[in-house]
């Protein structure tokens, strides 16, 4: 019974490792990856940091709506003439003998302990506020719409970074099949020399040749580590380990017409929505320095008891009015609505030259993916018609119709034609990563269609 009992848990636990085996040989997907960096990347953080500023200073902007109420205790003891009098006056223990003169030129002390309520309330400020707390709302706004532009920034990275890993990795596979195929090339001339069928020249070009190869396998090898370390940067993970990633295969990408492309950046593009809205918030902050010349209606109320001592019995009283104030030399108020106009007029250009830069973002972005495009199929050509060459001058060397140098030529044109379509490969999906980037639709389930 122990003994199956023992055989059951082993297999188990066989099974649960290689599960987690499985699970840990899982390809990262390029949709994990963006995830990640959307999560742990520092520049998201100090995005939503920012939003959450800008939301906090809205709910502050709503503030000066409300009535202002305070508490004071004081506890206060002395005998200076007119605090005694004043004192005296307010607890309601003022008496005739206080009116001698030597009570009031040299009273004795006392001691007053005051309650006192206090409250205001801006009723009016000429619409101050109400332009203040749309300034704030607008602001929030646009610190959203930053917070999203980040996000696109740091898919775009992660594209870009992932690609990277890929080319370099395709790089390494060529490099090492360019370096097997110049060691065969090699052994074939070594025995073509000591067949008298090539001259020990032929033996030093093809040793040449497979010197090239590794230093080309080193340079791949290098390149893949620095792409790992721009994948592990745009993700914000400091302790990224290589693993294998999921191949972002070659296909072809929806074709629009550039129109509809403009159009459509015109009204997505995070970046565009939030310089708009600042700029809104600006004309708003224009309108509270205008409005802060008109005349202001406030409240007041005070509430006060005073006592002799901490538990005898005291007098009170309130005051209560209304306040109407206007500034008859407002010279600061108009250097503040100089500010303000100024700052309106910065942000006013700063829009119309995003505006006008938006066109030529998003035709360059266009006209990048149709050439993309054309090149990967260009290249995709070229690499069969050399991978032909190359099999038809091996077979042409090995009859000694073809010299060492006319195979060198046409390995290293293969070589490069293999280089040339992977990289083709991927500059069409960065390219279509570019206009979606252009266009403000570069979301993390639009560069899953990568994948």
């Amino acid at each position: 019974m122990s003994s199956r009992l023992f055989r059951s848990l082993g297999l188990f636990l066989l099974f649960c490792m290689g599960a987690l085996a499985a699970a840990a040989q899982e390809p990262l997907t390029l949709r994990q990856a963006i995830n990640q960096a959307l999560g742990q990347n520092p520049e998201t953080a100090i995005a939503r940091a920012g939003n959450q500023d800008a939301k906090a200073a809205a709910a502050l902007a709503r503030t000066a709506l409300l009535p202002q109420l305070g508490f004071t205790e004081d506890i206060s003891r002395g005998n200076d003439p007119v605090y005694v009098f004043g004192s005296k006056l307010r607890q309601g223990q003022f008496t005739l003998a206080d009116f001698a003169v030597n009570a009031l030129n040299r009273p004795q002390p006392i001691g007053n302990f005051s309650t006192k309520l206090s409250g205001s309330w801006m009723a009016f400020d000429s619409f101050k506020t109400q332009k203040g707390i749309r300034r704030a709302d607008l602001f929030k706004a646009s610190a959203a719409s930053s917070a999203k532009a980040v996000d696109q920034q740091i898919v775009f990275r992660v594209v870009g970074a992932y690609q990277s890993v890929l080319y370099a990795q395709r790089e390494i596979d060529v490099a090492q099949h360019e370096q097997e195929t110049a060691a065969a090339l090699l052994a074939s001339v070594d025995d073509h020399v000591k067949a008298g069928l090539a001259v020990e020249s032929d033996r030093m070009s093809a040793l040449v040749n497979v010197a090239a190869r590794k230093q080309e396998l080193i340079a791949a090898q290098g390149d893949l580590e620095l792409a790992w370390a721009q994948l592990s940067e745009a993700m914000g993970a400091t302790d990224l380990k290589a693993t294998e990633l999921k191949p972002i295969e070659p296909h072809a990408f929806p074709e629009l017409p550039l129109e509809q492309e403009i159009a459509t950046a015109a009204k997505a593009r995070p970046d565009l929505a939030a310089l708009g809205q600042a700029q809104s918030a600006q004309a708003s902050a224009v309108g509270a320095a205008k409005s802060d010349f008109g005349p202001r209606v406030s409240a007041y109320g005070n509430w006060e008891e005073d006592r002799g001592s901490i538990g005898s019995s005291g007098g009170n009283n309130w005051v209560a009015g209304v306040q109407i104030s206007v500034d008859i030399l407002p010279i600061g108020k108009r250097s503040q609505l100089a500010r303000e106009s100024a700052a309106k007029q910065k942000i006013d250009a700063q829009v119309a030259a995003s505006q006008q830069h938006l066109r030529l973002e998003v035709s360059q972005a266009h006209i990048h993916k149709q050439t993309a495009a054309l090149s990967l199929e260009t290249a995709r050509a070229a690499m069969d018609q050399a991978a032909e060459s190359l099999r038809i001058l091996k077979n042409r060397y090995g009859a000694g119709l073809a010299t060492i140098t006319d195979l060198l030529r046409a390995e290293d044109a293969e070589r490069q034609s293999q280089s040339n379509y992977w990289h083709a490969v991927y500059g069409n999906a960065m390219s279509y990563t570019e206009l979606l980037y252009a266009t403000g639709t570069l979301t993390p389930d639009a560069a899953e269609e990568l994948q």
